[in-house]
């Protein structure tokens, strides 16, 4: 079986990955693969480079992401035209390397985990999509703890997103991580029972 993960912003997704990966499921995260797409060398690495200029570049050739995110953060066309470079890069790399694993482990789960799911519209690639839910007040909570935003910066970063009762209306599983971790942990040892993984 191959499913989609997704949720909200510091609503604990990686957590929720790694107990997945424990029972034994393959994880393909889209976060680690949008870094392996922009390495030196790569054909989106050069596109950006192109795109955008020398400036986006260290001196060793990688890619400066904070120059980049100056660029980008400040104009949504500009944002818009990066994704159409990296979206279609991250997606294919994604795409074969879950086929490989489904090919070569037909009895094990396996995982794509994808922040922005249901934004890029990825929802019809799987079996069925899991969402890590948290209600807005502690994702708002949890980035000014892990970023040491402001509570008027982790709200904007909270609306780039679709908003996370809409994606638990739409989830074929949904993960409620408000509480503690044992009470994520005994959702995932149900949805694995529930689903016959071994």
């Amino acid at each position: 079986m191959i499913i989609g993960l997704t949720g909200g912003i510091a609503s604990g997704k990686s957590t929720i990955a790694q107990m997945l990966v424990e029972r034994g499921a393959l994880l393909v995260d889209a976060d680690a693969v949008a870094r392996e797409v922009v390495q030196p060398g790569e054909p989106a690495l050069e596109a950006i480079a192109s795109s955008f200029g020398q400036a986006v570049l260290n001196e060793n050739g990688t890619l400066n992401r904070a120059a980049l995110g100056d660029i980008v953060f400040k104009d949504k066309e500009l944002l818009h035209k990066l994704e159409a470079i990296t979206h279609p890069a991250i997606r294919e790399t994604m795409q074969r390397r879950i086929k490989k694993y489904a090919e070569s482990h037909p009895k094990k789960l396996v995982v794509a985990d994808i922040p922005l799911l249901y934004e890029t519209k990825q929802e019809h690639l799987y079996e069925g999509i899991m969402v890590v839910y948290v209600p807005v007040h502690i994702q708002c909570e949890r980035l000014m703890e892990r970023s040491g935003m402001t509570k008027d910066e982790a709200m904007r970063r909270i609306a780039n997103q679709m908003d996370i009762e809409e994606k638990r209306k739409r989830a074929d599983w949904v993960v409620d991580n408000s509480g503690s971790k044992q009470q994520s942990e005994r959702q995932i040892e149900q949805f694995w029972q529930s689903q016959g993984l071994l």
